[in-house]
């Protein structure tokens, strides 16, 4: 089973953001699950949701079966074997979205799919949350966050911290809102966006996350 010290450090700044604005009931597809580290700690933390972990990568759906085992939650699924680009998804529908740390350690085709499928799959009000770090208005909101952005494109020039507001602009495009931005710890943001039109399906405001000091997740330092 992995486990990496980033999902430690930033899973309850993260929930703290995330548990007012998910649904008070249904199924919540996490993208990128990574080592199963935030599914177990948010599927804990809502019993009432049943949680569906996803990754492309064979020892990372391992870890988060083991993971899922240890934890003795029945809210858990076994791993789903998805890659955002690989359309049609093995999933029909979910009520809410849960992306941590993938946008920038892909290719910007990796967001546009994430955002087509999430339209298909999501109800009118449905949560896309998207976490990690973030230009605004084409500048870096840290020198730290430069300093990533150039290593991450050495490593592969498709990849690269993204522009909010181009995020922003093509989510509206396949019909989300954005409906907040919270700062986080380690110059990280919370995006939250509501799919389609009609009421929110959260049960309250997002609120800043503080307190604890949080990293990256599977992409980060």
């Amino acid at each position: 089973m992995l486990t990496w010290p980033a999902p430690e450090r930033n899973k309850e700044p993260i929930l703290r953001v995330l548990r007012p604005a998910l649904p008070a009931r249904g199924r919540v597809l996490e993208i990128a699950s990574g080592t199963g580290q935030h599914v177990a700690h948010f599927a804990a933390a809502t019993p009432q949701l049943t949680w569906l972990p996803s990754d492309p990568e064979r020892r990372h759906r391992e870890s988060i079966q083991a993971r899922i085992e240890a934890s003795g939650l029945a809210n858990i699924a076994s791993p789903l074997d998805l890659d955002v680009r690989v359309r049609p998804w093995p999933i029909g529908h979910a009520e809410a979205m849960v992306c941590i740390n993938m946008i920038h350690i892909a290719p910007w085709q990796a967001t546009l799919a994430l955002l087509d499928e999430g339209a298909k799959l999501l109800p009118a009000g449905g949560l896309l949350y998207l976490y990690g770090p973030f230009r605004r208005q084409g500048r870096h909101t840290a020198p730290s966050n430069e300093a990533f952005d150039a290593d991450l494109k050495r490593q592969d020039p498709a990849w690269g911290v993204r522009n909010l507001e181009d995020v922003a602009a093509e989510a509206a495009t396949r019909g989300f809102s954005l409906q907040d931005v919270v700062p986080m710890p380690a110059n990280n943001l919370s995006v939250l966006f509501r799919a389609g039109a009609g009421a929110p399906a959260g049960n309250a405001s997002p609120t800043q996350a503080g307190g604890a000091v949080a990293g990256r997740g599977g992409g980060g330092r």
